[in-house]
């Protein structure tokens, strides 16, 4: 091949098409008279220009990738090539339709191996996206098959392409692509010799589609994240207490943040006035605060339009058992409570704390999110169990007092942020209380965590605070890249595990 001086990428015109005749014809060599009309290729321009792409290579065209927009409904998955392009005539092209069919996509010989293909297949990913469409979907040939098909049935080969078995350059290419298959067609397209008249359906789906409603989405998609690391102080009482919380809760506010993330039991210097008490009737005496606390909170969360994880407090049920809760106070004035599932062997010991029944992902105006209470993020089943509820941030708020309890928070929530392809953000306390048994010293850095893949940090830490040092943390995490990682990742830690041969699920009761 001689050098090549300029590629271009750009939709085809008038006065491309006896260039692309020309290329048509040498694409395919083995199928004679198998070329576009004139008539076919002007009306194509006509009703869909932008869905027309050529790859034009020193000012010559050596491809396309032709399409147009179905309403795939009325055609449905047995369908021919005839009938999706109206005989020819493409008069089912609908502005109104929701996939992008794909007519016909080539290269010319002497050009191929050089990544044209992906080029033009990825222009028509963006113009799916651009459009708002469900998915690109065509029939695709299996040129190779001609070669075993006394050996082994249509489907046959397509597992072994699929498997690397076997190479057919049009599935192989496809599915290095990100398509899928969908099933068989058999009389797809008549004349095609060498696949046997068969075809594959393959279907990539537009992940940012968003379904046409009459109201407006109130989802975003960049959240900034507003993490408190609460220094723990004296205080005589719950309005002193909330004087500082108010301060943090502004101050998040001020940076527009969607959420307020406080620690677990930040609310523990209010137990100095029980310390004459034995510890687990002073937790008890801070748990008639917590309703208090949570209504307190609410009004913040919709004074300063936050939506606020409140850490957590101690909390008595109607069982007289005492359990390690709190709440997500949303700023539209709604809330729900979380509780900690584990229960460390010294919340048990000293407090005679008892295990929440819980798990489940909350509804916000800023995405799906879950909250998990220190010790519980150190068990990967329950942010297994969220992932698979949709969630795309997962809050942990925590009390550590050494270096080894942060450890354990720290690494066991970045790895969580990996297997289960979301956010992870973490806060908690520093300072001491010497007044208040069993609450002496603590240890925090609070972070946000991230997969580890292209879009994200190389380390997968989007930010950390200031180790032991009273100070909020500001981070914004982009949820559609998540849903890029779900699909396109280096790894899919969610869509490649074995389901076939493990699972995880909640028990009934």
């Amino acid at each position: 091949m001689s050098t090549i001086n300029t590629i271009e990428l750009r939709t085809l015109n008038s006065d491309d098409y006896e260039e692309l005749k020309k290329s048509m014809i040498d694409a395919y060599p083995n199928w004679p008279g198998a070329y576009w009309k004139e008539n076919h290729f002007q009306k194509l321009l006509q009703i869909f220009p932008e869905g027309q792409l050529a790859i034009v290579v020193d000012d010559v065209v050596v491809g396309c990738a032709l399409s147009i927009i179905v309403q795939y409904s009325h055609f449905g998955d047995n369908h021919t090539y005839e009938e999706i392009t109206g005989k020819y005539s493409f008069n089912t092209h609908t502005r109104k339709g929701n996939v992008l069919y794909g007519i016909d996509v080539f290269i010319r010989p002497e050009f191929r191996g050089m990544r044209l293909g992906r080029r033009l297949y990825d222009a028509r990913k963006e113009l799916c996206e651009n459009l708002n469409l469900e998915a690109i979907v065509f029939g695709g040939r299996i040129p190779n098959y001609h070669k075993h098909a006394t050996e082994m049935t249509p489907k046959e080969f397509i597992q072994k392409v699929k498997f690397k078995e076997l190479y057919d350059p049009t599935l192989t290419f496809q599915l290095a692509n990100d398509f899928h298959v969908k099933k068989v067609l058999k009389g797809y397209l008549p004349g095609d010799r060498e696949s046997k008249e068969y075809a594959v359906l393959l279907q990539w789906d537009n992940i940012y589609y968003e379904k046409k409603s009459p109201k407006l989405s109130a989802t975003k998609s960049v959240v900034r994240l507003g993490l408190v690391q609460w220094q723990m102080r004296s205080y005589r009482t719950l309005d002193e207490l909330f004087e500082q919380v108010e301060f943090f809760v502004d101050a998040v506010s001020g940076y527009k943040s969607d959420f307020a993330l406080f620690p677990e039991f930040f609310n523990a210097p209010l137990m100095a006035k029980y310390n004459d008490l034995v510890e687990s009737k002073a937790i008890r005496e801070l748990a008639q605060y917590t309703d208090e606390i949570r209504d307190r909170f609410l009004q913040l969360a919709m004074a300063y339009n936050v939506n606020i994880v409140t850490g957590s407090m101690p909390y008595i049920n109607e069982d007289d058992r005492l359990l390690n809760i709190g709440h997500l106070c949303r700023r539209d004035g709604t809330y729900e409570r979380y509780e900690k599932i584990h229960v460390t062997p010294d919340e048990i010991k000293f407090w005679g704390l008892a295990g929440g029944n819980q798990v489940k992902v909350f509804d916000t105006d800023a995405g799906r999110i879950g909250i998990l209470i220190c010790y519980d993020v150190e068990f990967p089943e329950l942010p297994r169990l969220l992932a698979q509820q949709g969630m795309d941030i997962l809050f942990v708020p925590f009390l550590t007092d050494t270096q080894n309890g942060y450890s354990r928070v720290r690494y066991c929530a970045r790895a969580r942020a990996i297997e289960n392809e979301c956010y992870v953000a973490i806060a908690g306390s520093v300072g001491n209380l010497p007044k208040v048994s069993n609450m002496d010293i603590q240890f925090a850095q609070s972070v946000v965590f991230t997969p580890c893949d292209f879009p994200f940090p190389t380390t997968g830490i989007k930010a950390e605070a200031t180790p032991n040092t009273e100070m909020i943390l500001v981070a914004d995490v982009d949820l559609d890249l998540l849903k890029e990682l779900h699909y396109f990742g280096a790894v899919r830690n969610l869509k490649d595990r074995r389901t076939d041969l493990y699972g995880l699920n909640l028990t009934d009761d």
